[in-house]
């Protein structure tokens, strides 16, 4: 189901747009006050995508999952629009522009001058050009496809883009291990916006189970980390749009925005400043950005949040409200976190990979209490845990002072394996990495539990990452 079908009509106010601040400028090749080269630990970071493309969910040149037409919907004023309102009190800040295929090979005036703009963009601000081939082309796809279109798209953006350009990283929504590995292999690109976060019941497909920060997949599912050297794919996995956990237990949503619950609400604009309107939205955006910028950065040593806005969002929703929106956002986030790195999906994948050789060293840590609105209930606090072999989730009630129970506990030291092939007339839908116990608690065993309820052996494991948890 489309997320939009549980976006109902708000009144809309551009009351709530913060006054434009005066912020010193931190992004460059290199770190405020010194020469050294910007790294990863100690800072902050946003990626964000721009999305271009004619249909929704258009996967392929002829493959197209939604029959609404979208074509006239993007135009330069829309595009250049957004691009102007991510850099008002953000200039140095660069960004992805993520193309499908259809809409890099489109011959009318609209698209032309969009590309020719972006062309600008690179060459004035460092932004990025990728390849977006919709949100689900392993859903619907066979493998040798969707890397053949890869490196069709790849060549296409060189061209167009001139001097050799080509991207570093490929915003994929769902990409398989296969096409993982072979980005990595035969294009030598090793960054992707493979993995969806939560997806689960949303736009017609999930694929839950993997961590929600970078880590290099498995050759066996792209929602695994690579568990050795014979495991492993040289391509880091990125998230697209960062969650609210409380909200991300969920499966699908409901049928009212308002006092129903969503999923995928986090920092993504149509579950927020247009689901809720500026002033809830942005309140909501801002309290899912704190996760990772505040105590997310103490416990991890380095925050990231990311985001992808579609174009088409300017003429559904009009320019007023998606422009203001996205200036809000990247104001606030600005106003309240100074130092923080607005920077392309490539540039963030190589930092990471400069900090992480493999996945033995990186172990995520988060502590969520609910924002109070909507279903990110302010009574619930989770904790999350991720590394190399497992992730873990807690969930209690904090008012009531209940005790933490297990509410996710996802192995990936265990087998796993993606879906055979697809075609478009017979998609798979579900691509989720789910063993143990999940958070979306769609089977039996998805009940929670005490963490001392465990087998011995998944509390022994537990134990070796984190032994104050079985204490």
């Amino acid at each position: 189901m489309d997320r939009r079908d549980f976006i109902k009509t708000t009144a809309i106010s551009g009351a709530g747009l913060l006054a434009a601040p005066r912020v010193i400028n931190p992004l460059s090749a290199f770190m405020p006050g010194n020469q050294s080269p910007l790294v990863l630990n100690g800072n902050r970071f946003v990626t964000f995508c721009i999305m271009i493309r004619t249909t929704p969910w258009e996967v392929s040149r002829n493959v197209k999952l939604h029959p609404r037409d979208e074509s006239t919907w993007h135009t330069l004023d829309g595009v250049r629009s957004m691009r102007e309102a991510f850099a008002k009190n953000n200039p140095d800040g660069r960004l992805t522009w993520g193309f499908t295929l259809n809409a890099l090979e489109d011959k009318r005036k609209n698209y032309a001058e969009i590309r020719d703009y972006v062309v600008q963009c690179q060459q004035k601000y460092g932004d990025e050009v990728s390849y977006f081939p919709g949100y689900f082309p392993a859903m619907y796809l066979p493998r040798e496809r969707v890397n053949r279109e890869m490196t069709e798209a790849i060549q296409i953006i060189t061209n167009f883009v001139g001097n050799g350009y080509r991207p570093k990283a490929i915003m994929g929504g769902f990409l398989s291990a296969n096409s993982l590995q072979y980005l990595a292999e035969k294009e030598n690109i090793h960054t992707a916006h493979a993995v969806i976060w939560s997806q689960y019941a949303i736009d017609g497909g999930g694929a839950d189970g993997s961590p929600s920060y970078p880590f290099y997949p498995s050759k066996q599912h792209f929602c695994k980390p690579a568990q050795n050297a014979r495991d492993f794919i040289d391509c880091v996995n990125l998230d697209g749009w960062t969650m609210d956990f409380i909200c991300a237990r969920r499966a699908g949503a409901s049928d009212h925005e308002i006092t129903g619950y969503n999923s995928r609400r986090g920092v993504g604009p149509i579950e927020t400043y247009i689901g809720w309107g500026l002033d809830l939205g942005h309140r909501e955006v801002m309290h899912t950005q704190s996760i990772h910028f505040d105590k997310g950065f103490e416990l991890n040593g380095f925050g990231w949040v990311t985001n992808i806005w579609e174009a088409q969002l300017v003429h559904e929703f009009g320019k007023d409200l998606i422009c203001g929106a996205l200036e809000m956002w990247v104001t606030g986030t600005k106003k309240r976190w100074p130092d923080t790195h607005f920077i392309t999906y490539g540039e963030y994948g190589d930092l990471w990979r400069a900090q992480y050789k493999n996945n033995d060293h990186w172990n995520y840590r988060f502590e969520e209490r609910g924002s109070g609105l909507g279903d990110s209930y302010n009574n619930l606090e989770i904790k999350w845990f991720m590394n190399k072999e497992f992730r873990l989730a807690l969930l209690r009630d904090w008012h009531m002072e209940t005790p933490y129970s297990v509410i996710d506990f996802t192995r990936y030291d265990l087998p796993a394996k993606e879906p055979l092939d697809p075609d478009p007339q017979h998609p798979v839908k579900n691509w989720s990495l789910i063993n143990e116990i999940n958070q979306k608690g769609l089977r039996p065993q998805d009940k929670p539990v005490p963490i001392k309820q465990l087998t011995k052996d998944d509390q022994d494991m537990i134990a070796r990452y984190y032994p104050e948890l079985m204490q």
